[in-house]
C-alpha cells in the first residue's frame, strides 16, 4: 500500500488531479501516470468493475504512485469491503440520506477504534502478511491507524431527504466530506431532467457551505478531475469538427 496520493498533493497546498474510469482500462491508467495525474477514480455505481479488475487497477495505479478512490455501487458494508480489500483508499457512498446511514457508511470504511471495518486478507491489508505489517506499520493496529489516516470517506448528498438531515450527517466524525449528485438531487426536489434548476443549485450551495462550516470537505475541495467522457465529448469532438472536411492529399 502507498500513502494516499490525494492527501499527499493536498499537503503540498494543491488539489490532486484525478482521472476517472468508467470501465477497466489499464493502459489508460498508465497514460494518466505519464501525463502526471495524481490519482485514479472509478465509478462502481454506474460503471462496470468486477472485483478482479479492481485489484488490477489498484496494482497498476499504485505502481505509478497513484491511489485509487471509488464510488461504490451502494453503501452496504459487504460491498464496501469488496472495494477496500482490493486496495481502494477513498470511498464515495451514494444516496446517504440520514445520520444513521452516514455513521454506518463511515464505520464500514474505517478500522476500529474509529470504525468497524472488517479485516480482510487482500491487497487492502497487505495480504495479511504479518512480517510486512510488523516491519512497515508496527503491527496490525499500526496498519489500521495508517489506513484510517489515508482513507477518504465521502457521503454523496443527492436527495432532499439528505438535505433535510444534513446536520445529522455532518455530525459523523468519521466522514471526510460530502459531494453532490445534481441529477438525482434535482429529481428529488420535483425537477426531473433539470440538474441546473435554481432550486437544486441553491440547495447544493447550502450543503457545501454548511459542510465546510462543520469542518468537512465539499465537492471538489481536494481534487480536480476529468474522465474519458469529457475528453471524447470535448477535445475529441473539437478535433473531428476541425478535420472532418480535410481534403485528400492536403
Amino acid at each position: 500500500m502507498i500513502n494516499n496520493s490525494i492527501l499527499e498533493a493536498n499537503k503540498e497546498g494543491r488539489k490532486a488531479t484525478v482521472f476517472a474510469l468508467a470501465h477497466p482500462a489499464l493502459y489508460m491508467i498508465e497514460m494518466a501516470a505519464h501525463v502526471g495525474f495524481d490519482a485514479i477514480t472509478i465509478d462502481g455505481e454506474h460503471g462496470g468493475f468486477p472485483e478482479e479488475a479492481i485489484d488490477d487497477i489498484c496494482r497498476t495505479a499504485n505502481g505509478y504512485g497513484m491511489s485509487v478512490i471509488a464510488r461504490v455501487p451502494d453503501s452496504a458494508a459487504y460491498q464496501i469491503n469488496l472495494y477496500l480489500d482490493r486496495g481502494i483508499q477513498g470511498v464515495t457512498g451514494p444516496h446517504i440520506n440520514s445520520g444513521a446511514e452516514a455513521q454506518a457508511f463511515a464505520d464500514a470504511c474505517l478500522f476500529p477504534t474509529h470504525g468497524k471495518r472488517s479485516w480482510g486478507g487482500g491487497r487492502g491489508t497487505e495480504f495479511n502478511d504479518q512480517t510486512v505489517l510488523d516491519d512497515k506499520y508496527g503491527g496490525k493496529l499500526g496498519f489500521a491507524e495508517w489506513s484510517n489516516a489515508n482513507m477518504l470517506v465521502v457521503a454523496q448528498i443527492e436527495d432532499k431527504k439528505a438535505w433535510d438531515n444534513l446536520d445529522d450527517i455532518l455530525a459523523v466524525t468519521g466522514l471526510t466530506g460530502v459531494t453532490g449528485g445534481p441529477h438525482d438531487f434535482a429529481q428529488s426536489m420535483g425537477h426531473p431532467g433539470e440538474p441546473n434548476h435554481p432550486d437544486r443549485i441553491a440547495a447544493t450551495l447550502d450543503v457545501e457551505t454548511r459542510a465546510r462550516a462543520a469542518g468537512k470537505t465539499a465537492g471538489g475541495d481536494q481534487t480536480s478531475g476529468i474522465g474519458i467522457a469529457e475528453l471524447m465529448l470535448g477535445e475529441a469532438r473539437a478535433f473531428v469538427a476541425a478535420h472532418k472536411n480535410d481534403k485528400l492529399g492536403s
